[in-house]
């Protein structure tokens, strides 16, 4: 999954993409490296972002969808957003799955999520994602999979098919770097959820830390390394600025995980 962010202030490539033209040519770079899905998100989730309505987030999105659905019908788009009104016209205009950084928790109440209704209603596959304000955890492992337990549940009342559903472990978002670590040793424990995990470390400030590195574009080594180790423990997808430089540690990964039987899930 490549991300696109088409946002003035996102934390490492904001501005690199505002209109369909760059879109493209960023789209067609990706595709072409071997991206297998397009993560396009026009609201920046960086700590401290300022949060925009559903008609801007709209404005940025909905002409570079078309753009990009034109172009390369046969791609496969994401968008990102936690909206439940965006992800409807995102899709209605071409978009194929909804990546929500919320879990499906914005504006649900109880075993209702609008977000999980939505993307039941449109028929479209669901990345939940684990995600909380701050770092207090009365305990950290279970707090994370019940959270990710509730936004299924959500998911499946609403009529979301099992077989559509994602979780993402929520890397960087309102952990600390020792948890977020945690996470990637750990993967297993949400891929015993039963789920497709999707996981995304790229340029993260957490890989700053452990490398001592305060550009995002210089922290790649470190996104290497946990995706490596994400794929190790049952990881399904990697969400990421890189592509062609992730391939080849992707393919070796999946060989060492597979086995003697590499050669049946080799693309």
């Amino acid at each position: 999954m490549a991300i696109m962010n088409l946002t003035p202030d996102s934390f490492s490539d904001g501005g690199a993409i505002m209109n369909p033209d760059s879109a493209l040519r960023r789209a067609e770079l990706l595709l072409n490296e071997g991206a297998d899905v397009l993560d396009l998100g026009a609201e920046s989730t960086r700590p401290g972002a300022t949060p925009i309505d559903a008609a801007t987030e709209l404005i940025r999105l909905l002409p570079i969808i078309t753009a990009l659905r034109r172009r390369f019908p046969a791609a496969v788009l994401s968008i990102d957003t936690y909206k439940a009104e965006v992800a409807r016209a995102a899709i209605a205009a071409g978009a194929d799955l909804v990546n929500d950084v919320e879990g499906g928790r914005f504006g649900a109440h109880g075993t209702e999520s609008p977000m999980a209704a939505t993307c039941a209603a449109l028929r479209c596959p669901l990345i939940l994602m684990h995600r909380r304000p701050s770092v207090a955890y009365a305990d950290f492992w279970s707090d994370v999979v019940d959270d990710l337990r509730t936004s299924i549940r959500r998911a499946l009342s609403a009529g979301i098919p099992a077989e559509q559903i994602w979780a993402d472990p929520g890397f960087g978002f309102g952990k600390t770097p020792a948890q977020n670590l945690a996470l990637v040793r750990n993967l297993e424990r949400i891929t015993a959820l039963g789920f497709p995990v999707v996981l995304g470390a790229s340029r993260k400030s957490t890989l700053g830390a452990v490398l001592e590195e305060a550009d995002p574009l210089h922290r790649e080594p470190g996104n290497i390394a946990a995706i490596v180790w994400g794929v190790s423990r049952g990881c399904s997808m990697i969400r990421t600025h890189e592509v062609s430089k992730l391939r080849p540690y992707l393919r070796m990964a999946e060989a060492l995980r597979r086995g003697h039987n590499w050669q049946e899930g080799e693309s």
